[in-house]
């Protein structure tokens, strides 16, 4: 696996390959990011991941400083699935200058749900993925792959790829799940062994309120404000702090006030202990 520290070198290396597949990461890797890369491996000519903790993305209260970094176990899993190319800037090398332009996304879908908690946080996101793209796919288009762990990410990152007509088409990655069905998730390291137990009950939360929306498939009226009240009720009794648990449409994330046969996602974030987690199905 070639570790890539600069641009310059990144570009020069995949000047010779005409579809790279690539998953940009923060590290701190699972399996989740594992199986995005499996995915890469065989959509593309090269497989190309990259390790960045990408500072426009915390809050000043978020965990920038101490988010984990484990470069030399990240190599490593990144070799057992094939990584070929593996990009590692460092900070001044992505961001040479301070980053003043920066890419504002749709606020119909960046101030909502995450962007409502985290302001700010999809214009770093936007900003560095585009950074990225413009690094990795300088010399020809390409695919990119994300997880739908990350729901209301993908929605925005795909509709910036096509306003922006972005030579990149964006797969999805399934959101990889523990046996018990807690969403995998770097941040996950933070729980303690009592928080680990409890934390897969934000998916069986979502679960529970996917389920008496299936039920009530069909045109028709469905009370969504008490069934996403019912669902944050459920966790706060078991000492979570919600932000949100949530019936949203797929293809924009509007509200929904009737039941009809249009795809919905259910979407949850709540904070257990120190840890907020987030969590996703789709209806």
């Amino acid at each position: 696996m070639l570790i890539a520290r600069t641009v310059a070198e990144l570009r020069q290396h995949l000047s010779a390959f005409k579809q790279p597949a690539f998953v940009p990461t923060m590290g701190n890797l699972h399996e989740g990011h594992l199986n995005l890369l499996r995915i890469a491996k065989v959509s593309g000519d090269v497989c190309v991941a990259s390790i960045f903790v990408n500072r426009l993305q915390f809050l000043p209260t978020e965990d920038f400083a101490s988010y984990p970094r484990t470069f030399d176990s990240d190599c490593d899993k990144l070799r057992s699935v094939g990584c070929d190319v593996l990009f590692a800037p460092d900070e001044t090398e992505l961001y040479p200058q301070p980053q003043t332009f920066k890419v504002l996304p749709d606020p119909a879908l960046a101030d909502i749900l995450e962007g409502q908690y985290r302001p700010g946080f999809f214009t770093g996101v936007c900003t560095v993925v585009l950074k990225l793209f413009h690094c990795v796919f300088a010399h020809s288009g390409g695919v990119a792959v994300f997880g739908q762990k990350d729901f209301q990410q993908l929605l925005i990152l795909r509709r910036m790829m096509t306003q922006l007509a972005m030579p990149v088409d964006i797969i999805t990655g399934e959101t990889t799940r523990a046996p018990d069905g807690l969403a995998l998730s770097s941040r996950n390291g933070y729980l303690s062994t009592d928080e680990r137990a409890e934390a897969v009950q934000l998916s069986m939360a979502l679960k529970a309120l996917a389920a008496s929306v299936r039920a009530a498939s069909g045109p028709g009226r469905f009370d969504v404000a008490a069934a996403e009240s019912a669902a944050m009720d459920s966790l706060r009794a078991r000492g979570w702090v919600p932000d949100y648990i949530t019936l949203r449409r797929q293809h924009d994330l509007s509200t929904v006030t009737a039941m009809g046969s249009e795809p919905l996602v259910v979407l949850g974030a709540a904070r257990l202990g120190k840890t907020r987690l987030i969590d996703n199905l789709v209806v």
